[in-house]
């Protein structure tokens, strides 16, 4: 019990160090991480060498599931950023479902554009789109920018292929189609709850003098005037990755045999990302008169903004190989077998802990699948699918100002701090509180 209790000590000590050197120092995560991983070892009476050959293996391992997954996805979203389908996606649903309707075609535009594209990227890219109708409606920018926001951040925190998603998918073993599967069963009602009915209740619709003024200002910069892919193409080119593997969880139940074959093949998630990518060099550039050296360049383009989430990915896949070695994962795990403590919402609590600490949902994602990894020997029935989508719903939470996409949204909705912080960070709270509960009501579904 004692040793329990001291490698438990050690565990949060290395959690309150990454807090600090996070915020305080302003070091890089990823080197707070590495530090931590050193802390864990020492702290636990691990050989400096084995030290390092575990945080050899861990950074390996993650990276290399992962380091082409990221590389086909970083270029997915790009070909989608360059090609002008998100573009193309707001203007066909506000076409048809009407200005009246706009905060709910801002929430369905970011669902959608949201599974191939990062959140500040998808964000800077529809809002030129949000002014637009703005100026056109006098619409509050709130109204419209907030449900936009949320999608963004629900899709990007707990929908595979992002990066952090697939990356908590590997650490815990979980299968991708499945989590494909239940991230779009708790993102549904989540988007729509802390989209447009949160901005329905506690936002304005009527824009003020001052934002019109504003919008008039930048109403310029939203004209568009190049060729768009068509809708039905652009769908089919977002949504193909998670048709693909999900294909392969479906099949998994048929009979062995030819077309389970071509299903495990296709669905796996390398390939499927390389199909995609394939498919949209076509869809997205060739067929819209792109040439072949138009779509290197976009490819070239799409790589340095990658660097960053595959440090701070290899470095939490560091983390949770230390934290295995050196038997804090095995006295966390014999503690909560004697507990109980309910483990979805331990994995919930700890990512949106971390998220409001450090101000990254990728870090909140990487650390917290870290510490519940070794926990999942405490409750062999749960799915590791069901933790991945309670990490993810934790980590939406508590978007506020120590997170940049924070400060995006302010800054691009001509806000004050107070607003921002009352309107989106109250919004991505109630997303990450929705979510928990129905993933709650999903288990307890599964039985």
């Amino acid at each position: 019990m004692q040793e329990t209790t001291w490698l438990l000590g050690v565990l949060f000590s290395s959690i309150v160090l990454i807090v600090f050197l996070i915020m305080k120092v302003r070091l890089h995560a990823f080197l707070a991480l590495i530090i931590a991983c050193f802390v864990v070892g020492f702290g636990s009476g691990m050989p400096a060498a084995k030290i390092v050959t575990s945080l050899e293996a861990g950074i390996g391992g993650t990276l290399g599931f992962l380091i082409a997954i990221i590389g086909l996805g970083g270029i997915l979203g790009k070909m989608l950023e360059e090609s002008g389908g998100a573009e193309r996606l707001a203007k066909t649903l506000l076409d048809n479902l009407g200005a009246r309707r706009a905060h709910w075609v801002m929430a369905i535009v970011g669902a959608i554009a949201g599974i191939p594209v990062f959140f500040e990227v998808g964000f800077v890219l529809l809002i030129p789109l949000v002014y637009v109708v703005a100026r056109e409606t006098r619409i509050n920018l709130m109204y419209l920018g907030i449900p936009l926001a949320i999608s963004l951040m629900t899709i990007h925190c707990i929908l595979p292929p992002h990066p952090a998603a697939m990356a908590i998918t590997g650490m815990l073993h979980a299968d991708v189609g499945t989590v494909i599967l239940y991230g779009l069963l708790v993102g549904i009602p989540t988007m729509i709850i802390a989209g447009p009915i949160w901005v329905s209740l506690f936002c304005a619709r009527d824009g003020s003098a001052r934002q019109q003024a504003f919008l008039e200002a930048h109403g310029k910069q939203a004209a568009s005037e190049r060729a768009l892919p068509g809708i039905g193409i652009t769908l089919l080119t977002i949504a193909l990755p998670l048709l693909l593997m999900v294909f392969k969880t479906v099949a998994a139940g048929l009979p062995a045999g030819p077309l389970r074959q071509v299903a495990q093949f296709v669905g796996n998630p390398l390939t499927a990302l390389m199909i995609s990518v394939a498919f949209a060099y076509w869809s997205l550039g060739l067929r819209q008169g792109r040439r072949m050296g138009q779509l290197l360049e976009t490819t070239q383009r799409s790589f340095p903004a990658l660097a960053n989430i595959i440090f701070v990915i290899g470095a939490g896949g560091a983390f949770n190989a230390v934290l295995i070695e050196s038997g804090v994962g095995k006295a966390i795990s014999s503690l909560l077998a004697d507990s109980d403590i309910n483990l979805i919402v331990l994995a919930w609590f700890i990512a949106w802990l971390m998220h409001f600490a450090v101000g990254s949902a990728t870090v909140a994602m990487v650390s917290a699948a870290s510490m519940i990894n070794p926990m999942l020997a405490a409750d062999p029935h749960l799915k590791p699918e069901i933790l991945v989508i309670a990490i993810g719903a934790g980590s939406i939470g508590w978007a506020h100002v120590t997170d940049s996409a924070f400060w995006v949204v302010k800054e691009y909705l001509n806000v004050s701090l107070s607003e921002a912080l009352k309107k989106f960070t109250g919004g991505t709270v109630v997303a990450s509180l929705v979510a928990l509960l129905a993933t709650l009501l999903l288990n307890y579904t599964l039985g």
